[in-house]
């Protein structure tokens, strides 16, 4: 068995795939990337090569996301039988290791036993537009170093044991819920300004080529443009988060095990989720990271 794969799927979103690419490519080896071309675009299937790459029709229909997360799930019950872990999610989810544990992703994943699924911290990495003026031209993290939290990201995405992971991977049926201290899953979406508008006009394009309603495409309401707000402004209330002291996020981690419990009868499982109104600037030792 090898020790870990890592699994998106992917339209046209070339900035975030690149660092998708060069994170899980340089600490998982990009013969462990399994990467789903939805539309079977060139840019894409160029960026990607050298890795796993599954073309798959891109024709707009509605019920896009449910149908997405029921074949993400299939493909990681499948290579869950050639890999100890596999980590899945969006494009612009990363899962990162502190620095300060020692060793790179590969490695830890190497010493956690399998039969388990692990919940990353989630963080959203945020253009302070006020303070961050340097564009982020290769690697994101060191002209990008402030985060806020965002249990929303706190996903279960790195499965190890038999298991269904809901739509937009925010849940799955593992009733144990595993917080490793050094783990966190990093949301670029705001990591760069021109980046989130170029990405919002593109996923505004499908949702009007679909025609469907928000129920009906069953995805986020951010896809639609009557809900997109002006981009600029959105950027700019991050400077009203609140500047925390530090970079101790266990209460974080330990409020995400106090409110741990079964989704309704659904047979998932949840924490809490709160709208957290804080920010923190990232470590020296996680610039460069990816």
């Amino acid at each position: 068995m090898q020790t870990a794969a890592a699994l998106t799927m992917v339209r046209d979103d070339a900035f975030f795939l690149k660092a998708w690419l060069r994170h899980y490519g340089e600490s998982l080896g990009r013969e462990n990337c399994y990467v789903v071309n939805h539309g079977r675009g060139a840019e894409v299937a160029e960026l990607a090569h050298g890795c796993n790459v599954i073309g798959i029709p891109g024709d707009p229909h509605k019920n896009f996301d449910m149908k997405r997360w029921r074949m993400l799930n299939n493909f990681v019950e499948g290579l869950r039988s050639y890999y100890d872990h596999v980590i899945v999610g969006d494009v612009d989810e990363l899962v990162v290791l502190d620095p300060e544990d020692g060793r790179d992703l590969k490695s830890y994943l190497a010493s956690v036993p399998a039969n388990r699924v692990l919940t990353p911290l989630g963080l959203e990495v945020i253009h302070r537009i006020d303070v961050e003026t340097e564009p982020v031209v290769d690697r994101i993290l060191g002209p990008r170093r402030h985060v806020r939290p965002a249990p929303h990201y706190s996903k279960p995405c790195v499965i190890s044991t038999g298991t269904k992971i809901a739509r937009g991977g925010h849940f799955t049926k593992y009733d144990r819920l595993r917080t490793p201290a050094h783990l966190y899953l990093m949301h670029l979406k705001f990591c760069d300004l021109p980046a989130y508008s170029e990405a919002m006009n593109r996923r505004n394009a499908v949702t009007e080529a679909v025609g469907a309603s928000v129920s009906e495409a069953a995805i986020g309401r951010h896809w639609f443009a009557q809900n997109r707000g002006e981009d600029r402004a959105v950027f700019e209330r991050f400077a009203e988060l609140k500047m925390q002291e530090g970079f101790d996020l266990s209460p974080l981690r330990q409020h995400m095990q106090d409110t741990w419990r079964p989704r309704g009868e659904t047979g998932y499982f949840e924490f809490d989720r709160p709208d957290y109104d804080t920010q923190y600037v990232l470590p020296e030792r996680f610039s460069g990271l990816f």
